[in-house]
């Protein structure tokens, strides 16, 4: 499937009407979303034929193109339930047969848990903690990297790009820059002053194959 192919599909899912201001549910946008599936598919090989895992994946966009580029599987995890049942929604609007959304608290997973190295692939767009959440963008990457076998695809601010990649090598694991993006926000809450906000974003790769 070609780049502007999958944009265009990624266009026509749902997304949030009431978004959670506490769960920081700021969804990804069709052309960020096509984007960094291409470059996982096409640059990694990490997604046709692969066993997917999209952490809090919100309305499912990032779930939903991992299948359109023929992943063998793709599970999608959130908290909320109402993200969820559009997710759902979605998937049926494309007539999905190998997406299974899965309501729970990545933060909860234990080592120990069904979902450690279960995946080839982790694929998302966590919460950044700007608001009462701080430090769960990289709770959700520590869990990432003990639910694949092979590599974390996710997006984090710039500004954490130095933490993050300490916090990596004290897991043993390499992390890898893909690109500089700038994420448009719109105004989806009460408190947003401005129509839109850009945020530099880092899309990187985390290489979890030696651990």
């Amino acid at each position: 499937m070609r780049l502007k192919e999958l944009e265009g599909y990624l266009q026509q899912v749902d997304v949030f009407e009431n978004p959670k201001v506490d769960l920081e549910q700021y969804p990804t946008t069709p052309h960020i979303a096509a984007h960094m599936l291409y470059t996982i598919d096409n640059t990694f090989g990490d997604i046709e034929g692969k066993l997917v895992g999209d952490l809090g994946c919100g309305c499912g966009v990032l779930s939903i193109g991992s299948c359109l580029l023929g992943s063998a599987m793709t599970f999608g995890f959130d908290v909320d339930s109402d993200a969820l049942e559009i997710a759902s929604k979605n998937c049926v609007e494309f007539e999905l047969q190998t997406c299974e959304l899965i309501q729970c608290d990545v933060q909860e997973f234990s080592p120990c848990d069904r979902w450690s190295k279960a995946f080839d692939t982790i694929i998302m767009n966590p919460p950044f903690g700007t608001k009462n959440n701080k430090g769960i963008d990289l709770n959700f990457l520590q869990k990432a990297i003990s639910m694949t076998r092979t590599a974390v695809y996710s997006l984090h601010k710039t500004a954490t790009r130095e933490y993050i990649k300490k916090k990596a090598s004290e897991w043993g694991v390499n992390m890898e820059v893909l690109a500089e993006l700038r994420f448009n926000l719109a105004a989806s809450y009460k408190f947003h002053r401005k129509k839109t906000v850009d945020i530099e974003v880092d899309f990187i790769r985390i290489d979890c194959s030696g651990c």
